[in-house]
């Protein structure tokens, strides 16, 4: 069961870092079916992960978004269409991704609660925000719901944060590729998208020639690492290339979708991070934009005890900022596609990477 505390200034936990928090009871009515992995009892597991962090964690209800912010992203006769199947009892949208009339509201909220967090941020009432949401929304595309996504989250909060002028870097470490967001921002400059994820895995696509098009040529970049792979070509991206790139470019905000299905112990993948893993991606991003500017996404994530101790770790990482590069004697296939992918980003931009040791 969700607790919410509301009252803001009756929600302090003893910890040096202000943590706003989204989510809503009406996430758990989103009934996907008995054995189905995206259940209610993710949130929970997600909330107690941020409990154990100790950080000051500010309890606030998602609430519903504005239409018109849908419309940022998603077509006017896709969300119709979404409301109509919900409202009329719902079902299977496809194999993946079934909805009821409750479905409704808890898409609202999860679409919401991004914009919802920027703005709260935007007025200096937080250090960073955490949205605990369902359905999660990395898959989304603008008139397709599919990947347990009906809307996407992350990419709406995006785009109302470049349509007032802002710069923006989303950073994917969700197991799977975030297609709906790529291809959302595959021709925006404003937006940079950088994905790390298992391939090929589903949805398909999320390989290291796919590099934006247009004047967005050169805002994607992908990390799509092979089955088994652990946590040192992650740690080595992120400190060799992902964090020059995103020091390069000089994002106004850090959008960050949190999926922990990349965990060993997840049912649904096949990567092999650990908890550590999760704190230290956290810890090297933490300084990449001024604070009050960082806002996570709950994306995937199918073990629960694994999710809870993974949140910590990020949370954890997020409040304490890491120093110095990875040094890496790896030459796994997964470390040489991280490398082929840094060179890709150091032809675009003309970036001196990182010495790998």
């Amino acid at each position: 069961m969700i607790t919410l505390r509301g009252d803001v200034a009756g929600c302090v936990v003893s910890g040096p870092m202000k943590l706003l928090v989204y989510t809503h009871e009406a996430c758990l009515r989103h009934d996907t079916g008995l054995g189905h992995p995206e259940r209610p009892a993710r949130l929970a597991a997600t909330l107690a992960g941020i409990e154990a962090s100790g950080v000051d964690a500010i309890d606030l209800a998602a609430e519903p978004i504005d239409r018109n912010h849908l419309r940022l992203v998603h077509a006017a006769e896709y969300i119709d269409a979404i409301e109509r199947f919900c409202q009329a009892g719902g079902g299977p949208i496809d194999a993946d991704t079934p909805v009821v009339a409750d479905s409704w509201e808890a898409a609202l909220r999860s679409a919401g609660a991004g914009i919802q967090a920027v703005d709260d941020l935007g007025r200096s009432r937080g250090d960073a925000a955490f949205v605990v949401t369902r359905p999660p929304g990395h898959h989304a595309l603008v008139n397709r719901a599919m990947g347990f996504c009906l809307f996407n989250n992350i990419a709406i909060a995006a785009r109302y944060l470049t349509g007032s002028g802002n710069k923006v870097a989303i950073v994917d470490w969700d197991v799977h590729h975030g297609n709906g967001t790529q291809d959302t921002f595959y021709e925006d400059p404003n937006v940079l998208y950088i994905s790390l994820h298992e391939f090929p895995a589903y949805p398909g696509g999320g390989w290291i020639d796919e590099t934006g098009a247009g004047p967005g040529t050169g805002t994607s970049f992908n990390f799509p690492f092979p089955t088994g792979t652990d946590g040192g070509p992650y740690r080595w991206a992120f400190s060799q290339a992902i964090v020059p790139l995103l020091e390069e470019w000089g994002p106004d905000w850090l959008l960050i979708s949190a999926g922990y299905d990349g965990h060993r112990d997840d049912p649904l993948a096949g990567i092999a991070l650990v908890r550590e893993d999760y704190r230290e991606m956290a810890s090297m991003l933490s300084g990449v934009v001024g604070k009050g500017r960082t806002v996570l996404f709950l994306e995937g994530g199918y073990n629960l005890e694994a999710m809870t101790a993974s949140v910590t770790d990020t949370i954890n990482g997020l409040d304490r900022p890491r120093i110095g590069a990875v040094p890496s004697t790896d030459t796994s296939t997964a470390m040489r596609i991280a490398q082929m992918t840094a060179i890709e980003i150091g032809n675009h931009f003309g970036l001196t990477l990182h010495d790998s040791g």
